[in-house]
């Protein structure tokens, strides 16, 4: 006698940053509606996947992390979070576990399961940089993972010469709205003129680069208000970093606008002229909004110095690296100073060709991120399902 009842797929997700949050909760809602809301979810994220339902086995805040030397104070409790995450696995069996990008966290985790329990399938969403750096990983993933999700095109055959199914699924940025702000809106809720000159000023997600970048982005802004007096500085934020980034607000020498949530942020974009950002996905949304931007960032010098060794790339920005050219100015380590950076961004605000070079420039990113009738999302939900189907649960 057959069971009446369906089974409903439990997915354990689990991500450790603000991106991976965002694809997180894209994914979520994705299989919510592809299985008419038939599926459950556990695992560990930030607030967008708890606004999708996702209960967290622990803040996502303390996964949050970069760089040798920033993580090694916080060491100790990685490794309990690790064991922790690999024991409520191991105990709920649930029919996929997903880890989406932080392989210093998923990875581990996803390691210790295999080993313990090889019939729950894993799956890891966002491949490793192995054309950037550390090729040999890409054979590391194939002995842990069943499937890989990709978000760029060219990523796959590195992974599959290694044994590792891989799908391109495209890159969840284009969903976000990035490229559909009200500038309008924004401008009149806050109640700017039409002389004011905004400039977005995204400093990051994580606590150390906000300590390092927004006194250099402070300092750049004040080079440049003797020939812009009437600049606004709108800086976005998330609940992470949020109070660290407010505190540091309160003695800035122009008018500034915090803003939260991606509502605001789109709006912010379509009202500015430009943005000072630290690298990161943020710098693939400025390109959907065809916001011109100059890029930043800065590291502990000796973490950078293991990394110099291991890079095999010309740019960090992804945009750049898919146009095979430094379309957006990007001021890394030792030139990320603010007379660096002034200059810049002060060629953007001064030259409307040099902002229009880039506007053309990146025409093409968002075709090639995946942009189309099937939203990203929506492809990794299907993989994730029909991995599923294949391997029913044996808890």
């Amino acid at each position: 006698m057959t069971d009446p009842t369906p089974h409903v797929p439990t997915l354990f997700v689990m991500a450790g940053e603000p991106s991976g949050d965002a694809l997180g909760a894209r994914l979520m809602a994705a299989t919510r509606r592809l299985t008419g809301g038939q599926v459950r979810f556990i695992g560990i994220g930030g607030e967008k996947m708890i606004a999708e339902g996702l209960v967290s086995l622990f803040p996502m805040g303390e996964l949050t992390l970069f760089g040798v030397f920033e993580l090694l104070p916080h060491l100790p409790n990685l490794i309990r979070r690790i064991d922790q995450t690999a024991a409520e696995i191991l105990r709920v069996r649930p029919d996929a576990v997903i880890g989406i990008d932080s392989p210093g966290f998923t990875l581990r985790v996803a390691k210790k399961v295999r080993a313990a329990q090889p019939s729950i399938p894993l799956i890891h969403y966002v491949a490793p940089t192995v054309w950037a750096w550390k090729p040999k990983r890409a054979a590391k993933y194939a002995a842990i993972y069943d499937h890989l999700l990709a978000i760029l095109p060219f990523e796959p055959p590195y992974f599959e010469r290694a044994g590792l199914p891989c799908s391109f699924v495209g890159h969840s940025v284009v969903e976000g709205g990035a490229g559909r702000g009200d500038g309008s809106r924004f401008r009149a809720a806050h109640g700017l003129a039409d002389r004011d000159r905004v400039v977005v000023v995204l400093p990051g997600s994580r606590k150390g680069e906000v300590a390092r970048l927004l006194p250099d982005f402070r300092a750049t802004l004040e080079r440049l208000m003797p020939r812009h007096p009437n600049l606004v500085a709108v800086v976005p934020t998330v609940a992470t970093v949020r109070d660290r980034v407010a505190a540091a607000l309160a003695d800035w020498p122009l008018r500034t606008i915090l803003v939260e949530g991606d509502a605001d942020k789109h709006d912010a974009f379509a009202a500015a002229e430009v943005a000072l950002a630290a690298s990161g996905t943020v710098a693939l949304e400025l390109a959907l909004a065809r916001l011109p931007s100059v890029i930043a960032y800065r590291l502990n010098p000796i973490t950078v110095a293991l990394y110099r060794r291991l890079i095999r790339v010309k740019y960090v920005n992804l945009v750049n690296l898919m146009l095979d050219r430094m379309l957006v100015p990007e001021l890394l380590q030792e030139e990320c100073r603010p007379d660096r950076l002034a200059d810049a961004l002060g060629r953007l605000l001064d030259d409307p060709q040099a902002r229009q070079a880039q506007i053309d420039g990146v025409a093409e990113v968002a075709r090639w991120l995946g942009q189309g009738d099937v939203p990203p999302s929506e492809r990794a939900a299907r993989v994730v399902l029909d991995l599923v189907s294949q391997h029913p649960n044996r808890g």
